[in-house]
């Protein structure tokens, strides 16, 4: 189904800086809004619930997927993330662009839901780099970054199924191409036949 807004699929292995791209993106442009996911894991640092996630129990989380209320949810890092349907839908559905920070897994079920998502992949300028942010981020114990670092080993083999691929190697040249990418959706003629569909019908455009 066509709606009228745009959603961006945003994924990324742990330490390439999908979550401060997608935050600058938004505090840059108004028009986008997050989507909130669910998830089993505690809260870390300053997270708040309904403002980064919805932290639920794991029974909370297993009534949901009974409930077919997911469009996708995935195990990541030992833990469990889901992604609401209808809230997604909702918000596209009045026009709003929505962006999703999610892992691959998701990523790629979302694009069978929701056929015109634009998926794009973060990657980090090299292993070094990468291993030396989950360091820097100070967040996790050395056994949990060893995880991390093979997980993304399976996660950047992925990238060839994305629509765009970002290098965050200069944190201001990749936050400049995540809007160029977000700008360009925009002007493209299904995406503007969406979004101004009265202009196309005063123009006798079909």
């Amino acid at each position: 189904m066509d709606y009228p807004g745009n959603l961006f699929v945003v994924a990324a292995p742990s330490g390439a800086g999908k979550s401060s791209l997608v935050k600058a993106l938004m505090e840059l442009d108004s028009h986008i809004q997050p989507s909130v996911s669910h998830t089993t894991r505690a809260p870390r640092g300053q997270e708040k619930h309904g403002r980064e996630y919805f932290f639920v129990s794991a029974p909370e989380f297993d009534a949901m997927v009974k409930a077919n209320a997911f469009v996708e949810w995935a195990h990541v890092h030992g833990h469990r993330y889901g992604t609401s349907k209808k809230a997604i839908e909702e918000r596209i559905a009045q026009g709003g662009d929505v962006v999703l920070e999610i892992d691959y897994q998701g990523a790629l079920q979302i694009k069978k839901v929701f056929t015109n998502a634009i998926s794009i992949f973060i990657l980090p300028p090299s292993w070094e780099e990468l291993r030396s942010r989950l360091e820097r981020r100070g967040e996790d114990s050395p056994e949990v970054i060893e995880l991390r670092l093979k997980n993304a080993a399976i996660e950047l083999a992925q990238a060839h199924l994305f629509d765009f691929v970002i290098i965050n190697e200069l944190f201001e040249r990749a936050i400049f191409d995540l809007k160029a990418i977000v700008h360009a959706q925009r002007l493209k003629y299904a995406a503007q036949r969406r979004a101004r569909a009265d202009t196309f019908k005063a123009l006798n455009i079909p």
